[in-house]
């Protein structure tokens, strides 16, 4: 589910290649001017519209819920005493960098979104300055061309995240994915732009393992991390988790592009991109060696139980 949700990232980047695109003939400012009005209309939007609490509605709270799935929505004794609340505190920065993994998905992500980011604003660039089948493209077509990146990239984090539901391994599932990546994208800076089919193609496939790791981490993997049983039930640790694995991600997706611009060739923001997929699949590898213990450990307990009945 956070795969399909995540998706709303791809679509925000292929309507901001789309849009600026159709009215870039108008003028460059335009570029800026409609979606800057199209984000003011939907915070607008969201401002008088976003329902923050359920209670709002008069609709149950998730404790409430839970309460009622365990048959325990009523108090049959005590009556009269109000339920205590817990009151819980927002977790030191600290103690979440020493929940196990963060820190090595947060620097995981940083490789990954300074790939992303770089193929995002990069990308029209690169596709309307190589000629793709022995043709020029123009700004618009470029534009429209490199979205095929993000059409992979929804493909990619849907599929991420449904694997990792059944295998419970989301560091394994990325690390598949990254290693994969490396190779796709030395044939596509070989051969990419040989013909018109083929760039589709391998934008495709470069979009779906290049942005699968990268839409897991900062959904389903933050979300687990943030709810880790080390945390005792403590609710407002998942914003703080959150908070420093997309953070870091984000220093990378800042450095991705500017590194790209400071590079006189090609041949070496390729192996820049295809040199921190890798580095993001390596720091992943204590993570895997946990994910790979733990499931022994639970089959092993599945074995004895079994046995024991």
């Amino acid at each position: 589910m956070m795969g399909i949700w995540n998706a709303h990232t791809s679509v925000g980047n292929i309507l901001g290649s789309i849009i600026p695109g159709a009215v870039i003939s108008y003028g460059w400012g335009w570029s800026f001017i409609v979606p800057g009005a199209i984000i003011a209309f939907l915070g607008i939007l969201v401002f008088f519209t976003l329902v923050e609490f359920p209670e709002d509605l008069d609709l149950p709270t998730p404790e409430e819920v839970d309460n009622q799935e365990k048959g325990e929505s009523t108090r049959l004794l005590d009556v009269a005493q109000p339920a205590q609340k817990v009151v819980h505190r927002p977790i030191k920065f600290l103690d979440a960098l020493r929940i196990p993994g963060v820190v090595e998905f947060a620097l995981s992500l940083f490789f990954c979104k300074l790939v992303a980011y770089t193929f995002l604003f990069w990308l029209p660039f690169y596709i309307k300055h190589n000629p793709v089948g022995g043709r020029s493209l123009s700004s618009e077509e470029s534009a429209y061309l490199s979205t095929l990146f993000d059409a992979g990239g929804i493909l990619g984090g849907t599929l991420a995240g449904y694997v990792s539901d059944l295998s419970r391994k989301p560091a394994v599932v990325s690390f598949v994915y990254l290693i994969i990546s490396v190779p796709i994208l030395l044939v596509y800076s070989w051969f990419g732009a040989d013909s018109y089919g083929l760039t589709v193609g391998l934008l495709l496939l470069c979009g779906f393992f290049v942005n699968g790791p990268y839409a897991l981490i900062t959904t389903a993997v933050s979300a687990d991390l943030g709810t880790h049983e080390s945390l005792a039930g403590n609710p407002l640790a998942l914003a703080t988790v959150t908070a420093i694995i997309d953070g870091t991600g984000s220093i990378g997706a800042a450095l991705g592009p500017y590194l790209a611009g400071a590079m006189p060739k090609w041949t070496e923001v390729f192996y820049m991109l295809m040199g921190s997929l890798g580095a993001a699949a390596v720091l992943l590898v204590p993570t895997i060696v946990r994910e790979v213990r733990e499931s022994r450990r639970q089959r092993t307990q599945h074995v004895f139980i079994v046995n024991q009945a």
